[in-house]
């Protein structure tokens, strides 16, 4: 594709393209809003705020930057204030509520006013101008629907620039084929993991993928390489995108790819963005790798001040080639709660997959499972190969073996064993893929 040809489309031309000086002003002006609002409607925001003595700085901000000295939220704060003490408005004017699954048997709760509501849908409305789609596509969205803030997000979203939505969810693989050939679906919603799942399953349906008019894919609710969405973009024979959201900001639409496909937009007029390092708390410079942290800058329901995601990625604030303003951040490489530690050295399941959809003969499923061998941590990583290779036999099997080691072995630092299984052995998921298996609390 011709990138300098790409027509380029807006749902809020004025807001997506604005200079950095007046999109700073908007940004400060909800800033300083919000952390009054928060300091007197939260009581577990005014208590923090004042331990850490920055009660009365809030009308002394100047820039953005100044946010750094305001106290972290982590996900545990959630749990804790299970499950109305982070609410802003009263519960009288929360119109809905979603939840996630939390680190004890507590979920995490999203909760959203009427404006919230209206908030989300227009931020979800940007997201599919620009990838490309307007009120004449046909939306199938095969999102979980419920109490998971990705299957209402994308439909009211769609709905919201006049999209037909087939609100599918997963499951019922046959039906799912279906609905695309018969009703003509332009555009699939779902997490990488499920495309991937539909990718593999779409031969036993359709013999010829051109006859669908499937074009379009917006995929997230997990971090996946480039290499899956290249594998994606072939199988289905579509032009996939990148979003990313939480539920405990407001779920999907919280950063987006344009048609360039150079980073995610995060839409800045509603979150602010900062990496951090993950051990010190400390800001890091720009273009640096850390930890991203959000605070909601226009919301009602349940703000989160300087939010830890847990998300690892880097941030860029030039001005990208279609136009928008808002800071660009990479594709989430991993979370610090998945990054594994092998001998000192930081894994992410994303470098290894980066090795393994280099291949066309092997089937894009893994495995990583920690375990130890004489008191030391070591990594096992399951790959499947396509039927053909696994029945040629072992010698093949082992030169294959040995050439994935070394690989593995270059890109990430440490060596590695690697256990070639045969087709179909391992999980396939419906929703979120689950990469890592640790069988070392077992020993």
């Amino acid at each position: 594709m011709n990138k300098k040809n790409i027509p380029v489309s807006y749902f809020e031309e004025k807001i997506e393209t604005m200079p950095h000086e007046d999109l700073n002003i908007l940004m400060l002006e909800r800033l300083k809003k919000t952390l009054k609002y928060v300091y007197q409607n939260v009581p577990f925001y005014k208590e923090k705020f004042d331990d850490a003595g920055v009660n009365a700085n809030i009308d002394l901000i100047k820039n953005m930057k100044d946010l750094q000295n305001f106290p972290f939220t982590f996900k545990s704060d959630l749990v804790n204030n299970y499950p109305f003490g982070l609410f802003s408005s009263p519960l009288t004017d929360i119109v809905r509520i979603h939840a996630s699954s939390g680190t004890t048997a507590k979920p995490i709760i999203a909760s959203y006013t009427k404006k919230d509501l209206k908030v989300w849908a227009d931020l979800m409305s940007r997201v599919f101008y620009a990838c490309g789609l307007n009120k004449n596509d046909i939306a199938q969205n095969a999102y979980g629907y419920g109490l998971f803030t990705g299957g209402l997000g994308f439909h009211y979203g769609a709905e919201n620039i006049g999209m037909t939505v087939v609100p599918m969810s997963s499951g019922f693989t046959e039906r799912q084929f279906a609905m695309m050939k018969d009703i003509g679906v332009t555009a699939l919603f779902c997490t990488p993991s499920y495309a991937l799942f539909l990718s593999e399953e779409l031969p036993k349906y359709i013999e010829d993928v051109s006859k669908l008019k499937l074009k379009k894919g917006i995929f997230g609710a997990e971090p996946w390489s480039n290499e899956l969405r290249i594998k994606i973009e072939n199988l289905l024979n579509i032009d996939a995108y990148d979003i990313y959201g939480l539920s405990e900001l407001i779920g999907p639409g919280v950063a987006f790819e344009c048609e360039y496909k150079s980073g995610l937009h995060i839409n800045e007029d509603n979150f602010y963005p900062e990496i951090i390092d993950p051990k010190t708390g400390d800001i890091l410079p720009e273009g640096e790798l850390g930890e991203l942290v959000l605070t909601n800058l226009n919301q009602e329901a349940m703000p989160l001040i300087r939010y830890r995601t847990r998300d690892i990625t880097s941030l860029n604030r030039e001005k990208c080639k279609c136009g928008r303003t808002f800071a660009r951040m990479k594709k989430i490489k991993g979370r610090t709660d998945d990054m594994i530690i092998i001998k000192g050295v930081n894994v992410f399941p994303s470098q290894i997959e980066s090795v393994i959809f280099d291949f066309d003969f092997l089937e894009p499923v893994y495995m990583i499972e920690l375990y130890t061998d004489n008191l030391l941590d070591r990594i096992n990583i399951l790959i499947e190969t396509k039927a053909e290779i696994y029945n040629i036999g072992d010698k093949k099997l082992d030169e294959i073996t040995s050439m994935l080691q070394y690989k593995i072995h270059e890109l990430i630092g440490i060596k590695s064993k690697v256990t070639i299984v045969p087709p179909k052995t391992l999980e396939r998921s419906q929703g979120k893929s689950k990469r890592i298996k640790d069988l070392r609390k077992k020993l």
